[in-house]
């Protein structure tokens, strides 16, 4: 790579000319649009002021009547009860089935016709069925159109449980039924372990 051993500059020179620069004349011209700059703002119909402004008592009262409206308390039946249950069952099925292997054991009883009675066999099932059942109740409680329904939580942990029934026990179970089968079990030898 070869260098230049001499580099040479161009000097130019700029020649800075003054301008005359006039005084202002004392006529002013104001240049006006023939059509908005900006365009013209739609009215919502709520005045922030006016709302600000307002005594905050009387709508609280109008809050409460509407309150009172949709607490109606409409019949229902247990069935309603039960096949809103089994509905959510199916659903958590495929959802999520650790929740549904621990409250499918859950028992629903209507007591009367503000009162459901929820039997839960253990306490993890009822942590389990906790993270549902605000969507649940209120799935219900909207389906049946009544809001004075109360859920009441009782732990029942003897009467829910599942017996495993194995072949053996079946098998026990159909010779009380019928004592021929037992004949021909000492016959045949059969393998019911």
């Amino acid at each position: 790579m070869i260098l230049p051993s001499k580099v040479e500059e161009k000097v130019q020179q700029i020649v800075v000319k003054p301008q005359v620069i006039e005084a202002p004349s004392a006529e002013v011209v104001v240049k006006t649009a023939s059509k908005p700059l900006s365009k013209s703002r739609i009215s919502s119909g709520i005045n922030i002021n006016s709302l600000m402004n307002s005594d905050d008592s009387s709508k609280g009262e109008e809050i409460i009547v509407v309150k009172n409206e949709s607490s109606q308390e409409h019949h229902f039946t247990e069935t309603d009860v039960q096949s809103e249950w089994n509905l959510l069952l199916l659903q958590l099925r495929t959802k999520d089935p650790v929740i549904y292997s621990a409250i499918k054991s859950f028992k629903l009883q209507k007591i009367d016709e503000k009162t459901i009675q929820i039997q839960y066999p253990s306490g993890s099932a009822k942590v389990e069925f906790d993270k549902i059942s605000s969507e649940f109740f209120n799935h219900f409680k909207t389906k049946v159109n009544n809001h004075s329904i109360v859920f009441d939580f009782k732990h029942e942990p003897q009467n829910l449980r599942q017996e495993v029934l194995t072949t053996k026990k079946k098998f026990e179970k159909l010779v009380e039924i019928n004592p021929l089968l037992k004949d021909l079990d000492d016959l045949m030898k059969f393998d019911l372990t």
